[in-house]
């Protein structure tokens, strides 16, 4: 079973792919920008940025009917590996605030990303662990 996940509480697609693939026991997002998807800004704080991207990812993952604690792993890519320290803190809050266990993680530098964010983060989801 292989189910497109799409919702309007994430931003859209900027190219051809999706927002998520639900394959019935593991969810795939693709990697969430910080786009707000009422308003279409960024935020200038990476701070700020972060937690969108975290909230964009969530939004795909409920849309699959799961939910943050079933989160298992993600990938951050970051433009500038200086603001590690500062997208950790605020991962670590939004993980802690939904009382999840923290996901295994990947975390790489890149030279640039869509939109010139500061980060897009990727995350697994699996059902039924």
């Amino acid at each position: 079973m292989r189910k497109v996940i799409e919702t309007q509480r994430a931003p859209g697609a900027i190219g051809p792919y999706v927002q998520g693939v639900d394959l019935g026991s593991m969810l795939f997002t693709s990697g969430q920008i910080p786009v707000c998807p009422q308003t279409g800004e960024v935020a200038d704080d990476v701070a700020a940025q972060a937690r969108q991207s975290l909230d964009n990812v969530k939004a795909i993952v409920e849309a699959a009917g799961l939910g943050v604690d079933d989160i298992v792993k993600t990938t951050v890519f970051v433009s500038d590996l200086n603001d590690f320290a500062t997208i950790n803190d605020t991962y670590k809050q939004f993980f802690d605030e939904h009382h999840a266990t923290y996901p295994t993680r990947s975390c790489v530098q890149v030279a640039r990303l869509p939109k010139d964010v500061k980060l897009e983060i990727e995350a697994i989801a699996v059902r039924g662990r």
